[in-house]
């Protein structure tokens, strides 16, 4: 049995049980509970801490309060990712909204020494993965291939297209050295590094482009 099959059936087993269902719904609104109130002083552009700039989470704060719409934007962040959580529709979405939040907020509390708070967040984070699990059916496509076909090959492609990015590269070094953009002392050495990049660059072009699924869905999967 392969690995999805695996997950497959794990996920059926869990999800069927009534105490799991009953405990992602309480999981869900807890978190979203969670993450509204932060929102609010963040979105209406007031102050989230007393604490002085002496103290370490106080400077983190009033420094992130001094980035402006940032500090509002991430404000709507969360406020999005709990209302999505709220809705069985978009919980899936929620999900993945509020799970790398999560994370950052919890390896922050614990780097700043937030007493208290920084198990608070390591348990949402463990939440949030659980949540994340649990939609496993509908966010599977992020592990397994869904496409049935790959691209067809180019023609020496792992020729061809690192040396079209290595002439590009010098191309370009060339109208930088006819306009006189920079103040380069040899624009030969900077048309060989930037056919450097451009090979290098058209190497990784031609192994993403080699592996790349592409056309119709298997038919296979149901994709919710």
């Amino acid at each position: 049995m392969n690995l999805e099959k695996t997950l497959d059936n794990l996920h059926e087993k869990v999800t069927q049980k009534r105490v799991f269902q009953l405990f992602t719904v309480f999981t869900r609104i807890l978190l979203a509970i969670g993450f509204i109130p932060p929102s609010i002083p963040k979105i209406l552009y007031k102050p989230f801490t007393v604490l002085p700039d002496s103290h370490p989470v106080g400077h983190y704060f009033n420094a992130l309060y001094q980035t402006g719409f940032y500090y509002q934007f991430s404000g709507w962040g969360q406020i999005i990712a709990a209302v999505l959580l709220l809705i069985p529709r978009t919980s899936h979405l929620g999900a993945l909204m509020f799970f790398p939040i999560i994370i950052n907020i919890a390896v922050l509390t614990a780097s700043v020494g937030f007493k208290g708070t920084w198990l608070i967040t390591l348990l949402m984070a463990l939440a949030a993965t659980y949540l994340v699990a649990w939609d496993y059916d509908r966010l599977k496509p992020i592990l397994f291939q869904t496409r049935e076909e790959k691209t067809r090959p180019l023609p020496l492609q792992f020729v061809t297209i690192p040396l079209f990015f290595a002439v590009g590269g010098a191309i370009v070094a060339v109208i930088w050295a006819y306009i006189g953009l920079g103040s380069f002392q040899n624009y030969f050495t900077l048309a060989g590094i930037l056919s450097g990049i451009g090979l290098f660059f058209g190497i990784i072009f031609g192994i993403h482009y080699r592996f790349m699924r592409v056309g119709k869905l298997e038919k296979s999967r149901e994709i919710i």
